[in-house]
């Protein structure tokens, strides 16, 4: 292979940086990094949810930078330091998602993945329905036809106009004073919900 001029010279530079001691590699961490603390420490803050864990990612970003520093000094020191700590977060938050085969493993040996609810939630479940079937049979008639419709069915006021066969004003009447009355019925003081404001 025959080497050309500016091979040698990218060889060379590489030999140099290469042959870095441990005192060239502290002395520019020193006269290069540590002066970007702030910004380090502002793109940490802003990035990282958990103020107690600051300290520790800036450390452990110093260290990255320094051991690659080691082996061969960047150029330009702020985009390698706020590329590490991106990384460094990156890594962080992929870790904190993953969740270890062995904690599932003894979650179902314990029996707390079990799919159904404790009782005493089942219980307080079947009491609210009870509450609210209860609520909607005192309903008028049509408010108790439009709230099902809109709230159950997931209707649309032209569509249950439609169906209803009125027109989406009487509709809108029709929902307001049905959910004022299920409001009142189940979270205020019980009132005949036949009668007529």
């Amino acid at each position: 292979m025959i080497e050309t001029p500016d091979n040698g010279r990218e060889d060379s530079a590489r030999k140099v940086r290469a042959s870095m001691t441990v005192s060239e590699a502290r002395a520019w961490f020193v006269a290069e990094v540590l002066p970007l603390e702030s910004v380090l420490m502002q793109y940490i803050q802003r990035n990282w949810r958990n103020q107690s864990e600051i300290a520790d990612i800036r450390q452990e970003v110093y260290v990255r930078v320094y051991e690659a520093a080691q082996r061969e000094i960047p150029e330009h020191a702020k985009p390698f330091v706020l590329t590490t700590a991106r990384n460094l977060l990156i890594n962080r938050v992929r870790r904190e998602q993953v969740v270890p085969i062995e904690a599932v493993a003894d979650l179902e040996s314990l029996g707390a993945a079990a799919e159904e609810p404790p009782p005493d939630r089942v219980i307080m479940a079947r009491e609210e329905l009870r509450r609210l079937q209860l609520a909607l049979d005192h309903l008028p008639p049509r408010s108790r036809e439009a709230v099902v419709m809109k709230q159950i069915e997931g209707l649309s006021r032209r569509d249950i106009a439609t169906r209803m066969g009125v027109g989406e004003e009487t509709v809108k009447r029709h929902l307001t004073n049905g959910m004022r009355a299920l409001a009142d019925f189940l979270y205020g003081e019980p009132t005949d919900l036949r009668r007529k404001p």
